[in-house]
């Protein structure tokens, strides 16, 4: 019966990609395809008349952003959603999960995941696949941090001695090594720390390295031949 099934909506700008997508699920006897969107306001709109279980949904195509998808997901609490990008990296795992995401899988991901994530996610499970899953272990990403609910859509504004201090993490540098060079207390320059991770809303020092060579603050090549 068609009550049981799931109900499955589809967003993505990129008709080849929605109209891939929605065959895909249709052809899977557990769902229920009730309409695809290929911008924010015909969600929207679509979703007061006909609000499906989960939503699959590719946040970086145009007409999209995450900042619509948090207002989104505080308006439909009970609404589960697949992400499905090109994307991969730590930084855009961290803010979808933050903006109400539940599982994330990439675009290249094969069948059996698609359909997977879907049921997995209608069941209240998170589901990320093998790509996903890399990009987790690598910044070592809580999934389950109780702190994705605080979603922040403005830039990330650092200051020059906060860029200082993360270029010095990245190098290798201890709290006290930091302290003696840029003449703070190690105290200091532990709070310094703290408020860095806060702003990146990053867990560890991994995280830290990764957006400083993601941001240009250090050469990757300095970790390949450093004697630190």
């Amino acid at each position: 019966m068609d009550g049981d099934k799931i109900k499955v909506a589809v967003a993505d700008s990129v008709s080849l990609v929605r109209l891939g997508l929605m065959h895909v699920l249709r052809s899977e006897p557990a769902f229920d395809m009730v309409w695809s969107a290929n911008s924010m306001d015909e969600l929207e709109q679509l979703m007061v008349h006909t609000p499906p279980q989960v939503l699959m949904i590719d946040f970086t195509s145009k007409g999209f952003s995450l900042e619509s998808l948090s207002v989104l997901s505080k308006k439909h609490p009970t609404l589960r959603i697949v992400a499905i990008t090109p994307d991969q990296e730590g930084e855009t795992l961290i803010n979808a999960l933050k903006a109400g995401v539940t599982s994330y899988i990439k675009t290249d991901c094969d069948l059996l995941e698609i359909v997977s994530s879907v049921k997995e996610t209608a069941a209240g499970s998170k589901f990320f696949c093998g790509q996903i899953l890399e990009t987790i272990r690598a910044v070592d990403i809580d999934v389950n941090g109780e702190d994705w609910t605080n979603f922040n859509c403005a830039p990330v504004h650092l200051s020059e001695r906060e860029l200082e201090i993360i270029t010095l993490i990245a190098e290798g540098y201890t709290n006290t090594e930091i302290a003696e060079m840029l003449f703070l207390s190690p105290h200091t320059v532990n709070t310094h720390r703290k408020n860095i991770m806060q702003k990146l809303g990053v867990k560890n020092t991994a995280s830290i390295v990764m957006y400083a060579v993601k941001s240009h603050l250090v050469n990757v090549n300095k970790f390949l031949f450093s004697s630190r």
